[in-house]
């Protein structure tokens, strides 16, 4: 059977950019760490996880060590609370875990400027945990088609010094 060049060129192309696309994918899940939202974060009632155990009244908590806090977000029709309202302020030179449920539908959380991109599936939260060295503000944005309002859901994650933080009473 003859193949024209032609073909054997694009034979090649297409088969170089499969390999690189599962090399890709690979390199992520298993270098990079990237996953998947998944029940390792734990479940929440889908209609109201503020009564979950593993879900507090969203806000900012303080962490299990010094430097380090925790911010519950619930994502709804089209808000995040808090964050749309009222801005998520925590302190430069920490380190954040954001505990993301929610209430309604599917929801994405993304903190522009970071590496923070979750998904908020009704029934599951999603955990990341991220570093913020610098003061500055922040967009949160949803990033999965949440309805017709979608356009509007937007919110800001503003990182502030530590002794304006520390002034302020941000913790509960």
């Amino acid at each position: 059977m003859h193949v024209h060049r032609f073909e054997r060129v694009w034979l090649v192309a297409a088969l170089s950019m499969i390999v690189l696309f599962v090399g890709t994918v690979t390199f992520g899940a298993v270098v990079a760490g990237y996953g998947m939202v998944d029940a390792e974060g734990g479940q929440v009632d889908p209609t109201d996880p503020t009564t979950s155990e593993s879900f507090r009244e969203p806000g900012v908590y303080n962490g299990s060590e010094a430097g380090h806090y925790d911010v519950y977000v619930e994502t709804r029709r089209f808000a995040f609370v808090p964050g749309t309202t009222e801005p998520i302020r925590v302190p430069a030179n920490s380190t954040v875990t954001f505990h993301v449920a929610s209430a309604d539908v599917l929801h994405g959380f993304e903190v522009v400027g970071t590496n923070i991109n979750t998904m908020a599936i009704p029934g599951q939260k999603a955990v990341v945990t991220a570093e913020f060295d610098k003061a500055r503000e922040h967009g949160i944005v949803c990033n999965e088609y949440c309805g017709e309002g979608h356009h509007d859901m937007a919110g800001t994650l503003e990182v502030i010094p530590q002794s304006e933080f520390n002034a302020s009473a941000e913790v509960q």
